[in-house]
């Protein structure tokens, strides 16, 4: 099957237990394929499944990638290696996070436009061709798209702008390491980078939405395993309701100035031999 995709959805934690896309009883989701795998340099690709909405074909894997056996570098090296192949244009991310933020709650819904990088997974990238300006990393169109139809979805707290600080996991942060990130992010998690700079490589949009799932250690007050649980079970399906209206009402071309930040590398003699 000769595959095509203006559209990615790179799910997470939010969207894992709704089956994404048809949990969220859309009646404009169709199911292409459900089971779709590439190879790749990286090796094996994760399992994709290819659906439309209305008329927009999109791609989605689960949870990152992420899978026993492989590192989350080739994880993400693999989806975002498939992404160009398809011809993704826009891509969205999806996941839980917690707060660096003391003002921030579980079930608060962030839409950052900044990201801070505190992982060691610096070099990962697909060739390396092309210089990355991370100027405006987050794409704007993306953000508002998401921001409208969060607040058409939920009544809740919607915050449209934030810092997301990354770090390595899979474990969570210490006391001592939120307290470092404190003043300086709002919500960590384990996801946003490399995929902002893949995105960027393959002249792609990127943006996400995330949902505060508990408290930073140390921050406000201890929180519970359970309480994480219940709201991943419980807010799946609101969260991939809110991704399929963005992607309704998304251009698959955008205005942006996205792919303009992807510039030509200086370093011809190593790059493009």
């Amino acid at each position: 099957m000769d595959i095509q995709a203006d559209y990615a959805v790179i799910g997470g934690s939010g969207t894992l237990s709704s089956n994404f896309p048809l949990g969220c009883s859309d009646q404009g989701v169709v199911m292409i394929d459900d089971h779709v795998q590439f190879a790749t340099p990286y090796g094996l690709s994760p399992i994709f499944s290819l659906f439309s909405v209305d008329n927009c074909q999109v791609i989605t894997c689960k949870m990152h990638g992420w899978r026993s056996g492989v590192s989350r570098a080739d994880a993400s090296r693999q989806i975002f290696w498939v992404f160009r192949k398809v011809g993704v244009k826009r891509i969205i991310s999806e996941g839980g996070v917690g707060t660096a933020n003391h003002l921030l709650d579980p079930r608060d819904f962030v839409i950052p436009d900044d990201y801070l990088d505190l992982s060691v997974r610096k070099d990962v990238e697909l060739d390396g061709k092309y210089l990355l300006i991370m100027r405006e990393a987050l794409c704007a169109e993306v953000r508002g798209t998401l921001v409208e139809a969060t607040r058409k979805h939920y009544d809740g707290r919607i915050f449209t702008r934030g810092i997301y600080a990354n770090t390595d996991g899979r474990h969570f942060e210490s006391p001592a390491e939120v307290a470092m990130m404190k003043g300086h992010a709002d919500i960590i998690g384990q996801s946003i980078c490399p995929e902002v700079y893949l995105a960027r490589e393959i002249g792609a949009c990127y943006a996400g939405l995330y949902f505060v799932v508990n408290y930073g250690e140390g921050l406000v007050k201890e929180w519970s395993h359970q309480d994480l649980k219940d709201i991943f079970y419980d807010d799946a399906p609101l969260i991939s309701r809110i991704i399929i209206d963005t992607i309704r009402n998304l251009p698959a071309t955008g205005k942006c100035v996205c792919r303009d930040l992807r510039k030509e590398t200086l370093l011809k003699g190593i790059y493009n031999k």
